[in-house]
């Protein structure tokens, strides 16, 4: 994986402003919020959306099989979803959530895993746009279909075996984006019947912790926070959270840091904490530093 800034990441609101008349620029809310929040991302967008965007719903364009919320659908299945949607693996993606930044980086990882061949994060999605009067439509978006062919890269995903075995190579480091109570099992998951704790040998890098005003912290910081945790950029990383959501900002926040090695955990704690025989630690790592 080739190293990315955060130019080539982000797009502003005034450049995609610029671009809304071209047809080979999409803008793509990939809104979503916990279930116990009690908001409808979907029915929200028809409301009021950014002028040209097209709704892609995480919960929906996932595979159904796994029993797990949102996992990675199969190849055929995302081209078929988003071809309808209007896009092709051509054009430019620019990907928002009316968060700011909380879901936006899970649609840009997988289309990125999926073959799209450039795809950006709207820097201060949804709320920035408002903020600043830009144009927005209602009802719902009405773009020809297009073919997207995939070219699926295996490695930004893995699954509780690939997890499992790497946690105790020496190598891979895993880092969960959860809250220090939730990674600590102080508190209960959200999602219920799931165990508290964290992966055994996992570091815990908050995701509140990597943003700031709904936008990515630069990238001097982030550096400075992951080498804090005992973070190797150099090394190979696994990031997890509660269901794949914000590992995707941990694993965006580490590519602006210079990683290059980076996997999410798809089913994270929701896979994790509901597995009987999946060895649990309520116990935060001590780091060891060697100073040169």
């Amino acid at each position: 994986m080739t190293a990315l800034s955060a130019v080539d990441v982000f797009v502003s609101t005034e450049w995609l402003a610029d671009q809304l008349d071209n047809p080979e620029v999409i803008a793509v809310d990939a809104s979503w919020y916990m279930p116990q929040q009690g908001r409808n991302p979907a029915a929200e967008f028809v409301a009021s959306h950014i002028a040209g965007a097209v709704f892609f719903d995480i919960d929906k364009v996932a595979d159904p099989a796994t029993g797990l919320p949102h996992m990675l659908p199969l190849p055929e299945k995302f081209a078929e979803a988003v071809g309808a949607l209007g896009i092709s693996e051509d054009m430019t993606v620019v990907i928002y959530d009316e968060a700011g930044l909380m879901s936006a980086p899970r649609a840009w990882w997988t289309f990125r895993a999926m073959g799209a061949k450039d795809v950006r994060i709207l820097s201060g999605g949804g709320p920035k746009w408002r903020a600043e009067g830009r144009p927005l439509a209602s009802g719902p978006p009405s773009r020809p279909a297009r073919s997207f062919t995939t070219s699926f890269n295996p490695d930004l995903f893995v699954g509780f075996d690939v997890v499992n075995q790497r946690r105790n190579d020496g190598l891979t480091t895993i880092v969960d984006a959860r809250p220090a109570d939730r990674f600590l099992g102080q508190v209960p998951e959200p999602r219920p019947g799931l165990r508290g704790g964290h992966i055994p040998g996992s570091l815990n890098v908050p995701v509140g912790q990597l943003t700031e005003q709904g936008r990515m912290k630069p990238a001097e910081e982030l550096r400075a926070l992951f080498a804090d945790r005992g973070i190797d950029t150099a090394s190979p990383i696994i990031t997890s959270c509660g269901s794949g959501i914000t590992a995707a900002t941990l694993a965006l926040a580490l590519v602006l840091a210079g990683a290059e090695k980076i996997a999410i955990y798809d089913g994270s704690w929701a896979d994790w904490g509901s597995r009987p025989d999946a060895a649990i630690d309520q116990e935060p790592r001590v780091v060891d530093f060697t100073v040169d």
